[in-house]
């Protein structure tokens, strides 16, 4: 290191741990789900948003499953970017309606696109007299990394409620009520919902593959 001035050696590993971050988009602009992805990760990735790598366009959702609809996500950035990537692509499965709304969950409602009142509201209409309410959250990760693909999946298991309950969440929240609690998702608040929901536990396995490359 002969040269370099004491101020410099200083920040030396900073440079060093700045140099050796694995770069890794996220197929999102959700900013919500962008942040809580980094939460889980920490500072030995940089994990960055379809707007950073200036990706504004709309991603083709046509897969018939959740992995295909994910996979189809991340192998969409990888074609037109280049850049090792992941997607993820979640649905919510209720037994007495065989599935459904699975991989339509967002567009549940006929002639919407992502309105949430239109689609638990169509969901429980449909589920109005039916004492089986089983249902399950699903989210599929799929990544693409080093030439390679690999899926991670969380779920999540319990019941709609016969009614909207709370305010918080998103999506279908207030109607869900995982196995274990008498809440739904949007009366349990963040902190609890995403330790225990869907989503964390794909995230958890994504993570614990990533740490293992690093």
């Amino acid at each position: 290191m002969r040269g370099w001035p004491y101020s410099k050696l200083k920040c030396l590993p900073h440079i060093l741990n700045r140099r050796q971050m694995m770069k890794i988009v996220f197929a999102t602009n959700n900013a919500h789900k962008l942040q809580e992805i980094r939460d889980i990760l920490g500072e030995s990735f940089d994990i960055v948003s379809l707007a950073d790598i200036g990706c504004h366009e709309d991603i083709p959702e046509t897969g018939a499953t959740l992995e295909e609809n994910a996979r189809q996500k991340a192998t969409y950035i990888k074609t037109h970017y280049g850049f090792d990537c992941f997607a993820d692509d979640t649905g919510l499965e209720v037994e007495a309606l065989h599935g459904e709304p699975g991989v339509h969950s967002a567009r549940y409602a006929e002639g919407t696109d992502h309105d949430s009142e239109a689609n638990m509201a169509k969901l429980l209409c449909k589920l109005a007299g039916k004492s089986n309410r089983k249902a399950r959250f699903r989210t599929i990760i799929s990544l693409l990394i080093n030439g390679e693909e690999h899926q991670f999946e969380g779920q999540v298991d319990g019941h709609i409620a016969l009614e909207k309950q709370g305010n918080e969440g998103f999506g279908y929240d207030p109607i869900f009520v995982p196995d274990g609690y008498d809440k739904s998702f949007a009366q349990l608040g963040e902190t609890i919902k995403n330790g225990i929901s869907h989503r964390a536990r794909a995230v958890a396995q994504l993570a614990a593959y990533l740490q293992q490359l690093n």
